[in-house]
């Protein structure tokens, strides 16, 4: 059944968003401008202008100089004098227009002592006074500036650079069980081991032994390794850290580290716990003789692990889990025992294993009775978990857009086909010349997938665009597979080139529809020569390419890749000569198919089948 999500203790406070930055700037700028910029105004130095201009003149009454206040009143000689009225009050902008300003009026007061004139002289303005309300708009920033730096780092690095930003989960609600594992079942025994020595820890240090350290979850994507690392955590209900490995890695030299630190030494304060590092392969790569930039801060990292890992501290209650779908290229000191103590394989699931997925993934949904599992399992050969999860989703969502009640299979075999080889495009209207085409090209695939029993058997074949391409032949495997034989590849790559030997010999011309057969098999043919061996002319040797970071292998002479490259034309050649005689021979049923597919657009392999007993009886 399902649970819900634990909730995460001590979750980072919310980052402010990046444009709070900019409205602060803005902010303290304005401000401060407000408080520099004076408040005299060209109006108001035009009005000093003209009371300097009566002082000197002698058209001032009375005067009155505020020096503190940085104002000027007083009373006209008359109403003739100026626009300004018989009496004026302005302000004083700047320090030196005051001062002189307080000098002309003790002047005046000097040539007019029978006047009611009163200087006013408080004293200069607080030079230190003025400067500290100057810099409160930029103390306001800068505390703000800390501010926003200090909350930048728990959405960042949970409360600093060097902080770690790895969510811890409660284990009281645990969100994933072993009931929610399945087509695993290896892989699932061997977590359980882990499950029983967290639960009960004394059965197994009483001999002597201890807990693993470390347990590598390898295999493709999509296969369940994080879903079997939470399953783990809910089963042993610990604390449960999770942080993939791309959250080490920053820019700057020794911040990864830092993290490393900060995450192991949360996890020892909670022990027992779990540390699941995800994408381990972003920072555990093989270290190189040359560090520069990027790599030296991840070497830094990988240090780091590997000291918290194994160094003269003991972590007793600390297990880390990794996944990677990349073991080849981890570096040695992080495999060997002592750190990851075991490497579980979590691989494609068997046609067992994925109808034991397809119920798990159909539990929450609705089914028609006629829905066969098994038959779906049976046609899902070498789909991942993940890929059977999303076809039971794109199968409630087609049945959905169809306004059924329920699921039927026939809405599952769409959704199968939709995830493995792409939405069908009906609405893409092809011009006739392109359907011709279109039709011949799988109708040379799909005569020779029905003929070679070598190969995997024709599921449909349809000229309707489905994905990035124009038509599709489709196979799927009656049992699973796991090693392929010479005589297979052989098969393959004769099925690949019949789509382009039928353009050629039907339509008259080749168009540019095979270049992703032709891609496919010269891949192919490549592996057989420089992988698999199955050259007599160069042997059992592997001329793999040099890989970053990877074993690397003697460069190829020159007589070497003359040699590849022969052997590489001969496979491709001699496959295409036999697909063509094939094709020649049965010239009438490739017609007969393309015919079909001109009038119908889709057969199934069944279709294909009784089409081809219909003539065959026919003649």
């Amino acid at each position: 059944m399902n649970r819900p999500n634990p909730p995460e203790v001590q979750p980072p406070a919310p980052a402010p968003a990046p444009w709070t930055l900019a409205i602060l700037v803005f902010g303290a700028v304005l401000v401060s401008l407000v408080v520099w910029v004076p408040s005299g105004s060209a109006g108001v130095e035009d009005d000093l202008a003209v009371i300097r201009r009566e002082i000197r003149a002698g058209g001032v009454e009375a005067l009155q100089v505020m020096a503190r206040e940085r104002r000027v009143e007083g009373e006209f000689r008359g109403i003739a004098a100026t626009a300004l009225g018989e009496t004026f009050a302005t302000d004083v902008a700047t320090d030196d227009l005051l001062t002189e300003l307080i000098r002309e009026a003790e002047d005046w007061n000097v040539a007019h002592p029978g006047l009611p004139t009163s200087v006013k002289v408080q004293g200069g303005p607080n030079a230190y006074a003025i400067a500290f309300i100057q810099l409160i708009p930029w103390l306001i920033f800068g505390g703000l500036l800390i501010w926003w730096w200090t909350r930048r780092g728990p959405a960042a690095g949970g409360g600093a650079m060097g902080k770690s930003r790895t969510p811890m989960f409660a284990a009281e609600l645990p969100n994933v069980s072993f009931d929610d594992v399945a087509g695993i079942e290896e892989a699932r025994a061997e977590v359980e081991e882990i499950v029983e020595f967290l639960r009960n820890p004394g059965r197994f240090t009483r001999l002597g032994g201890r807990i693993p350290r470390g347990v590598l979850l390898v295999g493709p994507p999509g296969t369940g390794k994080t879903l079997l690392a939470r399953a783990v955590a809910g089963e042993a209900r610990i604390p449960f850290f999770s942080i993939s490995g791309s959250d080490f890695v920053e820019m700057y030299v020794g911040v990864g580290a830092a993290r490393v630190r900060d995450l192991f030494k949360r996890a020892r304060e909670h022990a027992p716990c779990i540390v699941f590092l995800d994408e381990i392969d972003a920072v555990g790569r093989r270290r190189t003789a040359s560090s520069q930039g990027g790599s030296e801060e991840r070497e830094q990292t990988l240090n780091a692990i590997l000291v918290e890992m194994d160094g003269f501290e003991a972590d007793s209650g600390v297990i880390i889990l990794a996944a990677t779908n990349r073991p080849d290229v981890l570096d040695p000191a992080l495999l060997r025992p002592g750190r990851f103590d075991r490497q579980i394989t979590v691989d494609y699931p068997d046609r067992a294993g994925r109808h034991k997925i397809l119920e798990v993934h159909t539990r929450e949904v609705r089914l028609e009775d006629a829905v066969d599992l098994d038959a779906l399992a049976r046609g899902t050969s070498s789909f991942s978990g993940a890929e059977l999860a999303a076809i039971v989703n794109e199968a409630a969502l087609i049945a959905a857009l169809a306004g059924r009640d329920k699921i039927a299979h026939d809405d599952l075999e769409e959704a199968r086909d939709k995830v493995r080889w792409g939405r069908a495009r009906r609405s893409k209207v092809l011009e006739e010349e392109d359907r011709i085409i279109t039709a011949y090209h799988e109708a040379g695939h799909a005569i020779l997938a029905h003929l070679l029993p070598e190969v995997e058997p024709l599921h449909k074949v349809t000229i309707i665009p489905r994905g990035p391409s124009l038509g599709s032949t489709m196979q799927l495997p009656e049992k699973d597979r796991y090693s392929l034989t010479k005589e297979r590849a052989n098969g393959m790559l004769m099925v690949l080139f019949g789509g382009r030997i039928a353009e050629d010999k039907f339509c008259g011309d080749i168009s540019s529809g095979a270049s992703s057969d032709i891609e496919r098999a010269s891949e192919l043919a490549r592996r057989m020569v420089c992988e698999w061996g199955m050259s007599e002319q160069v042997g059992p040797i592997a001329y793999g390419a040099d890989e970053e970071d990877g074993p690397r292998l003697s460069p190829l002479g020159e007589e070497t890749r003359r040699d590849i490259d022969m052997e590489i034309r001969r496979i491709l050649g001699e496959a295409y000569q036999q697909a063509e005689d094939r094709i020649l021979k049965h010239r009438e049923d490739v017609e007969a198919i393309a015919k079909a597919l001109l009038e119908r657009e889709t057969l199934d392999g069944a279709e294909v089948t009784e089409l081809l007993r219909a003539r065959a009886g026919a003649s």
